[in-house]
């Protein structure tokens, strides 16, 4: 049995751009089920055309691509959305709305075919849970970072701890390392109640945390599971770590 081909919906105020992405795709595995100039067009033939994908420019008039992506992931069922702009600064924004790629102007067809491809596999687990309630390890919950290979969505199991330095925070997880725009006061409150504070300019993954240990200088320090090194605990959030230790029936 052969597998029914993507349905793709192009979004983009400007025609000349819609006719470059057909261009694009014109002899590959996927299928243009339709178009749209704007925002509300799109979420109209969103509605009547069931699409796998929306390939959606941001910038627009009336209703931009952000905010069709605010309202579909309110949806239950919504389509994957691939962002395609000219301008970056939208990039951390884009996956907070459960975007799976970001594409800039001038697109490049070998990019434009791997970002369907992917979104055909994290399409499948958009619709099966991405939405989802969120589960006691912060299962489905993302954070946008920036690497040294592009954007990049960063599961909270994966992450261990969280790091201000300057006016970026450092993201270490069990992949390496990545930067966030946000403020650790921020991500604070958006990963709540997975991650917990041990120092003014650090969070842990709390379902990663190890052990409290004291060396021998009186200093307090965290370990954490699949880290090597401990990270420093402040003394005014001692207490807070051992509360939280007890609260779990560790010792």
């Amino acid at each position: 049995m052969m597998n029914t081909p993507m349905r793709i919906l192009i979004v983009d105020d400007e025609p000349l751009a819609r006719a470059r992405i057909r261009r694009l795709l014109d002899g590959s595995d996927f299928e243009i089920c339709g178009e749209a100039a704007d925002g509300e067009g799109a979420l109209v033939a969103i509605g009547r055309l069931f699409p796998d994908v929306v390939l959606l420019d941001i910038r627009m008039p009336g209703v931009d691509g952000m905010e069709v992506a605010h309202r579909l992931a309110e949806s239950p069922q919504p389509p994957a959305v691939i962002f395609t702009t000219a301008y970056d600064e939208y990039a951390l924004k884009a996956f907070r709305v459960n975007a799976v790629n970001y594409l800039l102007k001038p697109i490049r067809k070998e990019d434009l075919l791997q970002a369907l491809s992917d979104a055909r596999i994290l399409n499948k687990a958009q619709l099966a849970g991405l939405n989802a309630p969120q589960q006691d390890e912060g299962a489905g919950q993302y954070i946008a970072c920036r690497s040294l290979t592009g954007l990049k969505r960063v599961a909270m199991e994966d992450i261990l701890y969280l790091q201000a330095e300057h006016k970026y925070v450092t993201v270490v997880h069990v992949e390496g390392e990545s930067l966030c725009d946000q403020t650790l006061k921020e991500l604070e409150q958006s990963l709540a109640p997975h991650v917990l504070r041990v120092h003014r300019n650090t969070l842990i993954n709390q379902h990663r945390l190890d052990r409290l240990q004291r060396d021998q200088e009186g200093h307090y320090r965290v370990h954490l599971k699949g880290l090597d090194k401990g990270l420093a605990v402040s003394r005014r959030l001692v207490t807070d770590v051992k509360q939280f230790i007890e609260g779990c029936g560790r010792t």
